[in-house]
């Protein structure tokens, strides 16, 4: 017996109409999770499948989960582990909502900076002998 995936279920048994408002849904639903490990349950995935997409262990994982204050780019890096996105969303009374991009990104976290040719200046000469 070969498996059917669920969108062809879905698109053999509902409308566009109501595959749009399951999805609506689906995302509501996971906008009130409040924590990392009750958003990676709702997608039915173990800690185990996330640290693989991760390459990290199960108990780093499950350390990450408990913790309340990490670097966006981990955090980022879980969510995508999930199989979703993160979006970081600026909110201001007087203002519309904005989409900060590239905050957090891996990309941009993992560049090495350049050395200070002032400083890097300043400790070879504190390095030469004096005469």
């Amino acid at each position: 017996m070969m498996a059917i995936s669920a969108d062809d279920v879905f698109a053999e048994t509902m409308s566009p109409e109501l595959i749009e408002a399951s999805d609506r849904r689906t995302r509501e639903l996971l906008e009130e999770f409040e924590t990392l490990q009750q958003l990676r349950k709702a997608r039915s995935l173990t800690q185990e499948h996330v640290g693989k997409k991760l390459g990290k262990k199960q108990v780093s994982v499950a350390q990450l989960e408990k913790r309340s204050d990490f670097l966006l780019s981990t955090l980022r890096g879980y969510v995508r582990a999930l199989g979703g996105e993160l979006d970081l969303v600026v909110r201001f009374k007087d203002h519309a909502p904005v989409v900060l991009t590239g905050v957090g990104e891996e990309s941009l976290a993992e560049v090495p900076r350049a050395p200070n040719r002032a400083e890097s200046a300043k400790k070879r000469s504190a390095r030469q002998p004096v005469a």
